[in-house]
């Protein structure tokens, strides 16, 4: 049977996960700029994103949205359209799952549909986080990357910003909402059990055995 506990669980940090996800996606610093070298100029932070760039100096931030989408590298494009097909499938798992949570009643008594059902939205909260740990993971291996590489000038390097660690949260939340939602809605058929008592009956015994055989002389 399905626990509505861990259904509840599961489904509250899978919707965790989407919101924060939102304001990960949406948020300038997924990469800061990194002053390596002989020129330092600490009243100047430039973050960038996904969808805009800021620049901090002196206490006042100045963003602006990115001109053009085509005019980004590949990996941005890559990174952006992953992130929303993530959060496109949390839309989609959301409904599902609260649909098919035992305590609602929207499908009236069709407990195995509804644990179908909210199956289904704990796959797609599993998908979710895959889809968002992919753009997370290539954007820190690319910072890192072009941090070490001699090749790249200075002022070109980036660090990790604090959307990144933040990314890695929202995909532990989707994938630990998606499985105890999965675990929680799981319903293992029962074998079939011979019943005995007020609610079934036993099998009669032979004739043979229960009458005894007459003698005649």
């Amino acid at each position: 049977m399905a626990n509505t506990s861990l259904q509840m669980m599961g489904l509250v940090l899978g919707i965790a996960g989407w919101g924060f996800g939102i304001l990960v996606c949406a948020a300038p610093w997924w990469r800061v700029s990194a002053f390596v070298g002989d020129e330092l100029v600490v009243s100047q932070v430039l973050s960038e994103g996904l969808w805009m760039t800021c620049l901090s100096e002196r206490g006042r931030l100045q963003c602006k949205v990115y001109d053009s989408g085509l005019a980004l590298t590949a990996s941005v494009q890559m990174c952006r359209g992953l992130c929303v097909l993530s959060l496109f499938l949390c839309l989609l798992a959301v409904p599902l799952s609260v649909t098919g949570l035992k305590c609602t009643r929207c499908l009236g008594d069709a407990h195995e549909t509804k644990a179908r059902m909210a199956q289904v939205g704990a796959v797609l909260f599993l998908l979710a986080a895959f889809f968002y740990l992919v753009p997370v993971a290539w954007t820190v291996y690319v910072v890192i990357r072009d941090f070490y590489d001699p090749s790249v000038a200075a002022p070109l390097k980036r660090e990790l910003g604090s959307a990144l660690y933040l990314g890695w949260a929202v995909t532990a939340l989707m994938l630990v909402g998606g499985a105890v939602l999965y675990l929680g809605s799981a319903s293992p058929g029962a074998p079939a059990i011979p019943v005995f008592g007020r609610g079934g009956k036993a099998n009669p015994p032979s004739t043979a055995e229960s009458k005894p055989e007459k003698v005649f002389v």
